[in-house]
């Protein structure tokens, strides 16, 4: 088996362990970077299908995420806007089909207002958050141990207004369904974007794309570092040394990660990777009770994103922006996802947690007839004929195993948060599922990198 030497050994070579390991090196330490995938990036993946160019993971850029922005700059990479002139459409729960400009759903007044008042008092909530340390609130406790659904509940009757608040944080952010995660995790996720006003805004959140695809990021940045890179390396061990404090805690001295291949001596070790797959390598001794119990309250969410290619952007022609929403509908969002100076036309559309359960129990056939009759009521029956099909499936990924991040189970966040980025021994951690601002985003996935490895080169 090869054995190498260095300083640092980083396990996943997605932007946050690019981050990190770039920091490193240009502060004149050492560093091997070992990538289960064939590929860098992680739940960044551009890649082509049939002939058209197609956004796998995430690709959406936001104006208050600095730190991807910062990093676009260093690479010398261009973004351009996300089409959105014309009308949105909205489909109510009888299947109406209604066009709208601005924020606000076209539904009825009554509900127009409980969906505006339940906006100001999340906002009111979320400005009350650390999204750092969200654990840390007065009654972080209290919000922790009720479910999201039943934290509407309490504040309006209005079962529309509930649905589409809901939304945008059970089905468009963590992908599961709204009793499944509290309302603290629910005020975490507005408070890692600004505000919950930012979440409900798609021209704000999903405001631009790079040319050529956002997985430019994690490859510029591997290129930098060059060999130090190690693909196909699922790393299956890691023994560390330790200490025994007055308290039981680990305060670790050297590591090894151990591949089928390749044994890497450091000093420290990153684990890049997401929170739940952690468990999945073996740690000699075992990692401490703590992170034991805290990695059993995560869990991946689960999404599928839809990706529609036509001859031409047709809804533009109907003065459509190609932003379309409903709570009601097996696709409960989708957008104009046209590549960069693309003749043609995308579609891309989002199937959330039990709805995508329900349509993976279905033939591949099947399940795509179901998902482009969804599309084809915001965009008419033009949508049913796409010339590129393509769901993004990240439940089957190996490495990944859910999308679009881990979030805790009812009151895992008050009770675990704090020891999420804790370093145990020589071993320290680092994820866009661990950040604060910018969490489940590359924004957060890269702050999380500096952060890590300003702990290292501090000492920490």
């Amino acid at each position: 088996m090869e054995r190498i030497d260095t300083d640092v050994v980083i396990v996943g070579a997605g932007a946050a362990g690019l981050t990190a390991a770039t920091k490193l090196v240009n502060a004149g330490r050492s560093v091997v970077v070992l990538e289960a995938r064939d590929r860098v990036g992680g739940r960044l993946w551009t890649d082509t299908i049939e002939g058209a160019m197609l956004e796998i993971g995430g690709q959406w850029v936001s104006p208050d995420q600095d730190a991807l922005i910062e990093t676009l700059d260093e690479l010398g990479l261009e973004t351009y806007s996300r089409y959105r002139e014309g009308e949105n459409v909205y489909i109510d729960k009888d299947g109406v089909r209604r066009l709208f400009e601005g924020e606000i759903f076209p539904v009825p007044a009554k509900t127009e207002g409980e969906i505006v008042g339940l906006i100001e008092k999340l906002d009111a909530l979320v400005a009350q958050i650390d999204p750092d340390e969200p654990w840390a609130h007065p009654k972080a406790k209290e919000l922790d141990e009720i479910s999201f659904a039943h934290w509407l509940e309490t504040q309006t009757d209005d079962d529309e207004a509930r649905l589409n608040i809901g939304m945008f944080i059970a089905g468009a952010m963590l992908t599961k369904p709204d009793h499944a995660f509290s309302a603290l995790q629910a005020l975490l996720m507005a408070a890692s974007a600004g505000s919950f006003s930012n979440l409900v805004d798609a021209d704000f959140i999903l405001d631009k794309r790079v040319v050529g695809g956002l997985q430019q990021v994690p490859l510029g940045l591997a290129e930098r570092l060059g060999e130090r890179i190690r693909l196909g390396q699922p790393v299956r061990t890691i023994r560390w040394a330790q200490s025994v404090g007055g308290q039981g805690d680990a305060v670790g001295h050297g590591v090894v990660a151990v591949t089928d291949s390749l044994e890497v001596h450091a000093d420290r070790v990153i684990l890049a990777v997401p929170p739940i797959l952690i468990s999945r390598i073996s740690y000699e001794p075992p990692l401490p009770r703590r992170q034991h119990q805290l990695h059993q309250h995560l869990s991946m969410g689960f999404v599928i994103k839809v990706h529609a290619v036509y001859e031409t952007p047709f809804w533009r022609d109907s003065g459509l922006s190609g932003t379309a929403f409903s709570p009601y509908e097996l696709c409960h969002e989708a957008y104009d996802n046209t590549n960069h100076d693309d003749p043609r036309g995308t579609l891309v559309g989002f199937v959330s947690d039990e709805e995508a359960d329900g349509v993976f129990s279905l033939s591949a056939e099947e399940r795509k007839a179901r998902i482009l009759e969804s599309i084809s009521h915001y965009y008419g029956e033009q949508a049913l004929t796409p010339v590129v099909y393509y769901e993004s499936d990240w439940g089957s990924e190996e490495w990944t195993r859910g999308a679009y991040a881990a979030s805790f189970d009812m009151g895992g966040l008050a009770r675990y948060g704090a020891d999420l980025r804790t370093p145990v021994g020589p071993i320290h951690f680092a994820c866009s599922d661990m950040a604060g601002k910018g969490y489940q985003h590359v924004d957060g996935a890269i702050r999380m990198g500096r952060l890590v490895a300003d702990a290292i080169l501090e000492g920490r």
